[in-house]
């Protein structure tokens, strides 16, 4: 195996995260005890922020996989490439974070395989190592590394759901929208906008987020609600950018539709 360049791994800069309780510190023993971690929540809500963030601060470097369907177990432990000598050996991201003491974050981990997940069975418990059975090769995870999963609640369904034998190998943070002061500052933090324009998005927000249920799957995430004011400083009309940044993205119901249109309306009349 080549030397890895550890420091690629590493977030430099401090990504911009508001802490909605005790989470920081939370995260933080759990790293200390070196104990899996699953975060829960709806989209948009800040989960990856949140572990880029405590990354950064406690200075590890980050690997993260986005989880899909069609991802294997090669995808995430590795697999033999043919090349002009024969074969070689390409560690996949999950390898290479048991390796070098990364933390590996597996987002959004429902979409994956139940088959594909189980490869992580043996880095949850006691073990702490990583079988390769095509390589012949067991490794030792290295001890600061962590593996960290994430996926949305809402989303669950008999055929995409964790097994017990899958959760309960982790803690657990549960990730909700920030109540509306927080995600108004974070609106203007990260857009720019003014705390009047942010707090009347996030009124928008929690008009859509009642309607989940009944007739949205999901409701205007924080991600989204920064989309749009980005769009109002770039010179975008406040009732276009909503619709194009909150509405159109979740739904094309014309009656929710509507619904959505007409709070705009009168949060900008």
């Amino acid at each position: 195996m080549t030397d890895i360049d550890i420091e690629q791994y590493k977030i430099t800069k401090e990504p911009f995260y508001q802490a909605q309780s005790n989470e920081v510190e939370l995260y933080a023993a759990a790293y200390e005890a070196r104990l899996p971690v699953m975060v829960k929540g709806p989209t948009g809500c800040g989960k990856s922020r949140f572990i880029e963030y405590m990354a950064w601060k406690l200075g590890k470097p980050l690997i993260t996989v986005a989880c899909n369907e069609d991802m294997t177990a090669s995808d995430l432990v590795g697999r033999y490439l043919l090349d002009a000598n024969g074969t070689r050996w390409l560690d996949g991201p999950l390898t290479t974070a048991t390796r070098i003491g990364a933390i590996c974050y597996l987002d959004e981990i429902v979409e994956a395989r139940q088959d594909t997940t189980v490869v992580i069975h043996p880095l949850t418990d006691h073990r702490r190592t990583l079988p390769l059975d095509k390589k012949g090769e067991l490794i030792d995870a290295h001890p600061d590394f962590q593996i960290v999963i994430s996926y949305n609640p809402g989303y669950q369904s008999m055929m995409k759901d964790l097994k017990q034998s899958t959760k309960q190998r982790f803690t657990g943070l549960d990730f909700e929208y920030p109540d509306s002061k927080v995600e108004a500052e974070i609106v203007v933090k990260e857009s720019g906008v003014s705390a009047e324009l942010a707090t009347k998005l996030v009124k928008i927000a929690h008009t859509a987020r009642h309607l989940k249920g009944h007739g949205l799957a999901e409701g205007i995430s924080t991600r989204l609600l920064v989309y749009a004011a980005t769009l109002i400083n770039k010179g975008i009309g406040e009732k276009d950018a909503c619709r194009m940044a909150l509405v159109r993205p979740i739904t094309d119901d014309k009656d929710i539709r509507d619904t959505l249109y007409h709070a705009i309306d009168g949060v900008f009349s």
